[in-house]
């Protein structure tokens, strides 16, 4: 059954909510072959398809079937569907655009199954469709010689953006999330094809958005910090704003303090398992990386918590028993004032007083 702005929100006023882990490492893990990505509809498929992750959704489903089962089994409570690439702009390099809906709704439909398979009155069970950043971005030159050059456009994304996530609602997701995002143009785009959609429907779609700090500067790749990031996509009115992927939770935990400051909305987190060495695997095991999502959730921090590039369904099952049982983060009394952003943020005069304050 898909759910309600209203009934995801009740849960999370009672407790922090796992999301579950890395469907790519799992995949890798696997070690599908070029055969396997093609399956038998796409054995005399024009271009080499191994890496296409999204594919296996359509020639492997027990594949993915079973990597959401066993992140279920770990504890996870928000199955996150195999759909980071399951754009016709990301598609492109593959030469299979016209896949991208079928993509997204049998991913959605796969997840809605498992999810159905384990929620119970007392483990409500939750779907997230993902739409990824794409491989293109609208604010940043590909050519350091021309910063002026663009290889994507807001239309062209936002028209990609709305027809994934049409077919993630019609496979039967209750959430969006728009996640790694390191343009936020390419964010933007998505929110005003999604908003577009809800006017369309006459419904309210729950948001999720999880920007990517690239590096210890602190800054999303287009150059935002944390706060400039969160006031650019505030007008979405967000189910959650967090953070995701790039660092590993030790390197991540400042960005996310400061997420949990500044916003109204709830709070989610999904750091890597660490940094990759140089093999490039992760090392950081899952205890340790329970460690610090416990003593975020101890701190306040949290309301949705999970793992990102590295993570396992170890990883998960950690994390579940390291937030299990304790407060979620209350969300603050932010005062309404003008917000801005450029690279940093801006805020009108008297956003630092509370509404005692002005009285």
């Amino acid at each position: 059954m898909e759910k309600t702005l209203e009934m995801i929100e009740d849960v999370l006023a009672d407790k922090i909510l796992v999301i579950d882990g890395a469907m790519g490492t799992m995949i890798q893990n696997h070690g599908p072959s070029e055969a396997e990505y093609r399956g038998a509809r796409f054995a005399d498929w024009e271009s080499d398809l191994q890496g296409n992750n999204d594919l296996l959704t359509l020639t492997a489903p027990d594949l993915i079937r079973g990597i959401h089962r066993e992140y279920a089994e770990a504890g996870a409570q928000i199955i996150t569907t195999n759909t980071f690439s399951s754009t016709t702009i990301a598609q492109a390099d593959y030469h299979m655009e016209e896949l991208a809906d079928e993509l997204n709704l049998e991913a959605a439909k796969l997840a809605r199954e498992v999810a159905e398979e384990f929620e119970t009155d007392e483990n409500p069970m939750f779907v997230a469709g993902v739409i990824g950043p794409t491989n293109r971005t609208a604010s940043i030159s590909p050519d350091v010689n021309d910063p002026g050059k663009r290889n994507t456009s807001f239309d062209e994304l936002a028209e990609a953006y709305g027809a994934a996530a049409r077919a993630l609602l019609e496979g039967g997701v209750d959430i969006i999330l728009m996640e790694t995002i390191f343009d936020t143009l390419n964010a933007k785009a998505a929110i005003y094809a999604v908003r577009r959609l809800m006017r369309e429907r006459g419904v309210t779609i729950p948001l999720m958005i999880s920007g990517t700090i690239t590096d210890a500067s602190g800054r999303t790749l287009s150059g935002q910090t944390t706060e400039a990031f969160y006031n650019s996509v505030a007008h979405a009115r967000p189910l959650t704003m967090g953070l995701n992927c790039a660092l590993g939770p030790d390197a991540l935990r400042q960005y996310v303090a400061e997420m949990s400051r500044i916003t109204p909305c709830y709070v989610h987190a999904y750091p890597n398992a660490g940094l990759p060495n140089e093999f490039g695997e992760y090392d950081l095991q899952p205890d340790e990386m329970a460690e610090h999502i416990g003593e975020w959730a101890d701190s306040g921090l949290l309301n949705m918590a999970g793992g990102c590039c590295g993570s396992t369904p170890a990883h998960i099952g950690a994390i579940a028993k390291a937030v299990a049982g304790k407060t979620p983060r209350q969300r603050p009394d932010i005062k309404r004032v003008m917000r801005l952003s450029g690279l940093e943020p801006f805020a009108a005069a008297g956003a630092d007083e509370t509404d005692e304050d002005v009285a």
